[in-house]
């Protein structure tokens, strides 16, 4: 069978997967990063590594995620999900608090436990279990100043430290080592990372020892997966991996991060950093290759039977992919299956907690459309990259009576594009996109008469303008305080 990469689109990025054969047989679970949104950790599964279905976020309380001051593109970075002996870990780095930590279950449809912090630097945290010893990995500083991919024993049920910290590999010589994860194959263990840095040049090293702790001699052919030097290919900024073996087949599979450019030679990637698959092949000697010659190409083969589902449509029902940026405030979301009820405080978009809760967009071209009804302030859809770069279409309240606008903000411009009076508190928005160009229009309740608000371009809104390490969310949101603003027929379709 042929699949088509990316597995999973949209801003879900530093894929980890694991197997749990003896509870789930057949099922593989993944984790994504969050950064600043809540609740944080998407958690999926699949049956055949090609399909994902969201189940849950693992971090889903306050106590459990703290993103007060967290700055965009900060917060929870890198999970890595494991399974061993019953009981499933995801551990990963708040960079809100400087802190390590993990969280556990034995029920991967449940509740996750409080956090348990590991005193050990760095940042894009992993662990690997042997013979009733849990092992901790960070790319930081060890106890000797050494800098590198860094490794202790702990204690699994406490979190505390049962060695010093050691440094095991110091990479391939690329920068920005980070994302490693420690596998035991055939006899070696296996130390896979990332190096070059999560843009164009990113790419996934490995390195190989017969002791745990090593020494670790590197890939005669690193860089074991990259297309940094694929100029005009859409796929770029591969890297940031975890290995998978598929269980009815025995392929093996390194499930990685990348993203899209809008165009062939336009450099630009606006709805984040994606999960891509490609195949692994083990050589004689024991190293392994990645992909088509080092490279991830649009498709590749796969063993078994199966329907790749396209980007789903998404509504107010699916409550799973919903967000809020930092946290949420209870008093200010009534949200239903029918209708969202948002009411805004003199927190805007451009500050640190606007009344707001979105969805990813991971499709290159689709559309979304709702209607809004505002009692005062303003209210509508925005489509938000950071405080400084994103789009609202909205419907606000004035002096002379109600009227829709079109606002763009890209970095220190910040105006409105056009607006048309309304007569009535009530329109629908509606927003076409394509690779290249966002298309606004709205709709006047009352009169029935559709009016075109203008474009956007979609690079505006790109990790090479506006910076980070996000995609772009679809939000709806309402501002002004004591403002209201109610939400009803969402729909946003691929």
């Amino acid at each position: 069978m042929i699949y088509k990469n990316p597995v999973l689109s949209g801003f879900y990025p530093d894929p980890s997967v694991c197997r749990a054969d003896d509870r789930y047989p057949g099922k593989y679970f993944m984790v994504c990063s969050s950064f600043q949104y809540f609740p944080g950790v998407p958690l999926f599964e699949s049956e055949d590594l090609v399909n994902w279905r969201q189940i849950g976020n693992i971090l889903s309380r306050e106590s459990q995620l703290l993103l007060d001051g967290a700055q965009s593109s900060a917060g929870i970075f890198a999970p890595t999900i494991r399974y061993y002996n019953g009981v499933f870990y995801m551990v990963t780095t708040n960079t809100t608090t400087n802190r390590n930590f993990y969280v556990y279950t034995d029920d991967i449809y449940g509740e996750w436990s409080e956090p348990v912090n590991v005193e050990q630097d760095g940042i894009d945290p992993s662990l690997y279990f042997e013979d009733g010893h849990a092992y901790f990995m960070s790319n930081g500083t060890d106890d000797h100043g050494d800098h590198g991919v860094v490794q202790c024993e702990i204690d699994i049920r406490t979190g505390k430290k049962l060695s010093d910290s050691s440094t095991l590999w110091h990479g391939s010589g690329g920068r920005f080592l980070e994302s490693p994860h420690l596998y035991r194959i055939g006899g070696w263990y296996y130390l896979m990372a990332a190096e070059g840095g999560t843009e164009y040049g990113h790419m996934i090293t490995c390195a190989r020892s017969r002791l745990l702790w090593g020494e670790y001699e590197s890939c005669p052919f690193n860089p074991v997966l990259t297309n940094r030097n694929l100029g005009g290919f859409e796929i770029q900024g591969v890297g940031h991996g975890d290995l998978i073996q598929k269980q009815d087949t025995g392929e093996w599979f390194v499930i990685h991060l990348g993203f899209r450019q809008i165009g062939q030679w336009a450099t630009y990637h606006h709805i984040g950093r994606e999960v891509f698959m490609s195949p692994v092949k083990f050589n004689d000697d024991g190293w392994f290759t990645v992909g088509k010659n080092g490279t991830t190409a649009s498709e590749f083969e796969i063993q078994g039977s199966f329907e790749q589902k396209p980007c789903r449509s998404a509504g107010f029902a699916d409550k799973l992919d919903w967000l809020y940026i930092r946290r949420n405030a209870p008093e200010c979301y009534e949200l239903s299956d029918e209708r969202f009820i948002l009411h805004g405080t003199e927190q805007t978009l451009d500050m640190m907690y606007p009344t707001f809760v979105g969805i990813r967009q991971t499709g290159l071209c689709g559309s979304c459309e709702c209607s809004v009804k505002v009692s005062s302030g303003e209210g509508g859809i925005t489509l938000y990259m950071d405080e400084q770069h994103h789009h609202e279409l909205a419907v606000r309240r004035t002096e002379n009576g109600f009227e829709a606008i079109l606002r763009l903000n890209i970095g220190d411009a910040k105006y409105i594009r056009s607006s048309v009076p309304l007569c009535s508190d009530t329109a629908q928005l509606h927003i076409d996109f394509s690779n290249y160009v966002y298309t606004f229009s709205v709709i006047d309740a009352k009169t029935g008469v559709r009016s075109g608000l203008g474009t956007a371009q979609t690079r505006y809104l790109s990790t090479e303008v506006a910076g980070g390490f996000t995609g772009v969310i679809i939000g709806l949101y309402s501002q002004g305080s004591g403002s209201s603003s109610e939400f009803t027929d969402f729909r946003c379709e691929y």
